[in-house]
């Protein structure tokens, strides 16, 4: 009794300090975020600036009020919104590739961002602003909404729904979206919606404002704490869907139902941050290897790898070549481009 009492303890405090320490590299890379700029800040600033929003009686405020307006209303927004795309790619991603039982799937797989885009283009190109700010982002997670519809029915026969069948529909969904996207943006006829099409699609997280973080938080909280509820039949798809089934789960129910929620959530943050490729695939793998293939304890791990990975990406596409900016989706396929090959060849090997 005691003998297993002892390792279990261990591995509690060894994932406890896991997670402690990603949280520790998603304030550094917050941090780092909101610090760099064109009107670069220290990080005391940065810090004292956002306690003195947050309880003014706790700082005295030394700094211009400019630079609380910098802090405050264009970078925190960002590297907020950055985190929260990133968590929700991540843990998407994550129960994704437990649905399918292939670590090669990937959020974008399902078609929704082809969805997203063709929404957002469409918005772009017929220069559509009946809701305002809010017209881009609607537009967008419509057309994930469509294309999540789309999928679905094609991949459902029989009133069941096969992994082959959800994979060949969403890569075919995806390429007859992504073909009808491209059409819309050559032929559009203006250079500048052209320009602001493709940056889109490239995705990116430049102009975010408050009033874009809270839909996409609340989905990426909620869709999580649900996939945590669910972590165990999570856990029974991994060990084969006879295993699954013989454990009491409904395979096919339970597949379509989670199919549901995880398009509504990587449409929620692709409807704001555009389409961005190979978090999604990454970073489950790497999470397994720090706290193992237990959903209840890597989803946690993954939501925040996943922030931290697109806050410092984000970083890196403002800064490398700065004042230009890099589209996140370009670094992104560059870092996912030879790890899903190097995880093909892999696989094959095995």
């Amino acid at each position: 009794m005691i003998g297993t009492a002892v390792p279990r303890a261990r591995a509690r405090l060894s994932y406890w300090l896991v997670l402690a320490l990603l949280a520790a590299v998603v304030g550094a890379a917050a941090t780092a975020g909101i610090a760099a700029g064109s009107v670069a800040l220290a990080a005391g600033d940065v810090w004292g600036i956002v306690l003195h929003r947050l309880a003014p009686a706790l700082v005295e405020p030394t700094w211009p009020p400019v630079r609380e307006t910098i802090v405050m209303d264009v970078r925190v927004p960002r590297v907020l919104l950055c985190g929260v795309v990133g968590a929700g790619l991540s843990v998407c991603g994550m129960a994704l590739q437990a649905l399918v039982r292939n670590p090669l799937a990937d959020p974008m797989l399902l078609g929704v961002s082809s969805g997203a885009t063709v929404g957002a283009v469409l918005v772009l190109v017929l220069n559509v602003s009946l809701l305002g700010a809010f017209s881009l982002p609607l537009a967008a997670f419509a057309g994930a909404l469509g294309a999540l519809t789309l999928v679905y029915f094609l991949a459902r026969s029989g009133g069941r729904m096969t992994t082959v069948r959800l994979v060949l529909a969403g890569v075919a969904t995806a390429e007859v979206l992504s073909a009808v996207a491209s059409y819309l943006v050559i032929t559009s006829g203006d250079p500048r919606k052209t320009e602001s099409a493709l940056r889109w699609m490239l995705g990116g997280f430049g102009g975010t404002t408050w009033d874009l973080v809270p839909i996409p938080a609340a989905a990426v909280l909620l869709g999580t704490v649900a996939l945590l509820g669910v972590s165990r039949p999570l856990n029974l798809l991994l060990a084969g869907e006879e295993a699954a089934a013989s454990m009491g789960l409904n395979v096919h129910r339970f597949r379509g139902w989670l199919f549901v929620l995880v398009a509504l959530v990587v449409g929620a943050v692709v409807a704001v941050s555009g389409a961005i490729g190979f978090v999604g695939l990454m970073l489950p793998h790497v999470v397994r290897l720090l706290v193992g293939a237990e959903h209840q304890r890597a989803l946690p791990a993954a939501a925040l790898l996943g922030a931290a990975f697109m806050i410092a990406a984000d970083l890196a596409a403002r800064t490398l070549i700065a004042p230009q900016e890099i589209p996140i989706g370009i670094l992104t396929a560059l870092a996912g481009g030879p790890f899903f090959l190097w995880l093909m060849r892999r696989r094959a090997a095995r």
